[in-house]
């Protein structure tokens, strides 16, 4: 793999059952959203709709197990949910999912249908390599606040992912930092997939390798590979 990626002892610890799938693509094409990726959301949309089977997104024992997590840190999880259980919501709520561009439409589709936090960083912006830590609240987040840009700083102790600039993603997978982000210039990437038990190491290899045969059908030719669970 192009990056290194690591997972601290202290996450570990906090998590025991963690496991992360990784799509690595390069020569990717992105663009505006169009009439492929919404139906991809669309998709998604109804296929969330027969998993749950009427329970709400936060009752899936997946989304449970998050829930749990993000309390181990010392988030309120009804507040900051997961990105998978935020998506979720706004799957089922009358304006549905939001349409941003092809590879972010196309990594949010897989997150509603499996209801997995997925993640796209642009490795073209990274800097170093990325690692998952408990943050100390030195680090610092660049971000977009009220249309102005600004810096956070993590809570000590908030499990963040971050690389040799900074914070990318707050709390775990709440909040993606700007300078990482996926646009339409985009075109090497790495997408990350986060499980917690009791989703199966199985169940998170069947999304990622539904992700990357998405991105070979928008992006023909793009060089993806799947990294196992670890």
């Amino acid at each position: 793999m192009t990056l290194t990626l690591t997972v601290s002892d202290e996450v570990r610890t906090l998590a025991p059952s963690f496991t992360h799938v990784v799509v690595e693509a390069h020569g990717l094409v992105n663009g505006p959203s169009d009439a492929r990726s919404s139906a991809l959301l669309d998709a998604a949309a109804r296929r969330l709709t027969e998993r749950l089977d009427g329970r709400a997104p936060h009752e899936d024992p997946h989304m449970v197990a998050w829930r749990a997590a993000y309390g181990d840190f010392g988030a309120k999880p009804s507040r900051t949910r997961n990105s998978a259980e935020a998506l979720a919501r706004r799957a089922l709520a009358d304006g549905g999912l939001p349409r941003i561009n092809l590879l972010v439409d196309a990594y949010n589709a897989i997150s509603v249908a499996h209801l997995v936090p997925v993640g796209g960083e642009d490795t073209d912006h990274i800097k170093g390599g990325m690692r998952l830590i408990r943050a100390t609240g030195d680090e610092s987040f660049p971000t977009v606040a009220g249309g102005e840009e600004s810096v956070e700083h993590p809570e000590p102790g908030e499990v963040v992912w971050c690389d040799d600039a900074g914070v990318t993603c707050r709390r775990w997978n709440w909040r993606q930092g700007v300078r990482t982000r996926l646009t339409e210039e985009s075109v090497n990437a790495l997408f990350l997939l986060e499980g917690l038990a009791p989703m199966t190491n199985g169940e998170l290899d069947a999304a990622g390798a539904e992700l990357a045969a998405t991105l070979e059908q928008l992006s023909p030719g793009a060089r993806i590979t799947v990294h196992p669970p670890r």
